[in-house]
């Protein structure tokens, strides 16, 4: 099964999102996986968001980042998937600013689990028809399509 289909939902997907810097995107993400996943709390999303942040940037270069963390209360992994308006800047190791977002939670307890799923998702955002397919969605309902259905 492809990996962002089990992970995202269409609550936890959004296309052109504001975003002016890097802090007011965790806390927009961290909203949005509370609203779609209320057994986590937005503040802790968000605290664990940047303090995973501040080890080093989570920004692989060609405008993709992926932010992750494990986190109290959550049971499985879960994902969230941006495109923003105006791309910001990531601290990138290519110094590009970043427009595509997928935010990564998953349980405390699932260290193997999840470097796992970080590399499939890395993976799939290294190939550029993909975060291209993603940068083209007029919507975050075709947004979520294309991230779901992907065929490599």
């Amino acid at each position: 099964m492809h990996v962002l289909s089990e992970l995202l939902t269409p609550g936890r997907t959004v296309c052109r999102a504001p975003g002016s810097s890097k802090k007011r995107l965790f806390e927009t993400l961290a909203s949005v996986v509370s609203e779609n996943s209320p057994e986590l709390a937005e503040a802790d999303i968000f605290a664990q968001l940047i303090a995973r942040e501040r080890l080093g940037s989570t920004g692989l270069g060609a405008g993709i980042a992926i932010p992750h963390c494990r986190i109290a209360n959550c049971s499985q992994p879960i994902g969230c998937l941006v495109t923003l308006e105006e791309p910001i800047d990531f601290d990138a190791p290519d110094d590009l600013p970043v427009d595509i977002l997928f935010v990564l939670l998953v349980p405390e307890e699932a260290h193997q689990a999840h470097l796992d799923i970080l590399a499939r998702i890395a993976r799939l955002f290294s190939q550029s028809s993909f975060c291209d397919a993603l940068r083209d969605a007029p919507d975050s309902a075709t947004l979520f399509q294309r991230a779901t259905e992907w065929q490599a």
